[in-house]
């Protein structure tokens, strides 16, 4: 009886549902201030950038060697792993929501999402046209992927956060 009016409180305290019944044998519960768009959104588009990503670095390691200037395939190899880092670190958000703020962590993925398309594609593009003015726009989405582990790093330490 104590285990469960333990749960009680905790769900009432942070504002969390229940979303199924037993998970490892114990009740699982989402945060309730987050809307599930919030999340079908963060996990949806990780899921689209992830797959992109693994294609681009499969495309990276074997399809492009024979097509652009091997000293170009560096540039794709840190295209792709920024692209997958922050698709990891979108996912992260969706498990830390009960700890964030809502503004947050919309406002964090949407650094995260703005850095992998700028950061990037910037970099996929420059690799496959070899137009070289690409690489100025490379840091805007660097400055994205900065600002947003700054969003999330303010989210966790300010006093607003759950």
């Amino acid at each position: 009886m104590h285990h469960r009016n333990r749960h009680h409180s905790v769900r009432k305290h942070l504002q969390y549902t229940i979303i199924a019944k037993k998970t490892c044998g114990r009740p699982r519960y989402i945060p309730t201030h987050c809307p599930m768009t919030t999340f079908s959104a963060l996990i949806r588009g990780a899921a689209i950038s992830g797959f992109i990503g693994v294609a681009a670095g499969a495309f990276g390691a074997h399809g492009l060697k024979n097509h652009v200037d091997p000293a170009l395939l560096p540039i794709w190899h840190t295209a792709v792993l920024y692209q997958l880092i922050h698709t990891l670190a979108i996912l992260m958000l969706v498990g830390l929501a009960a700890h964030i703020n809502e503004s947050a962590l919309r406002w964090t993925g949407r650094l995260f999402a703005a850095g992998i398309v700028i950061f990037s594609g910037s970099l996929y593009v420059l690799v496959l046209t070899n137009v070289k003015w690409l690489g100025a726009v490379t840091p805007i989405g660097g400055l994205c992927f900065l600002a947003g582990w700054l969003c999330l790093a303010l989210a966790a330490s300010s006093k607003t956060g759950r």
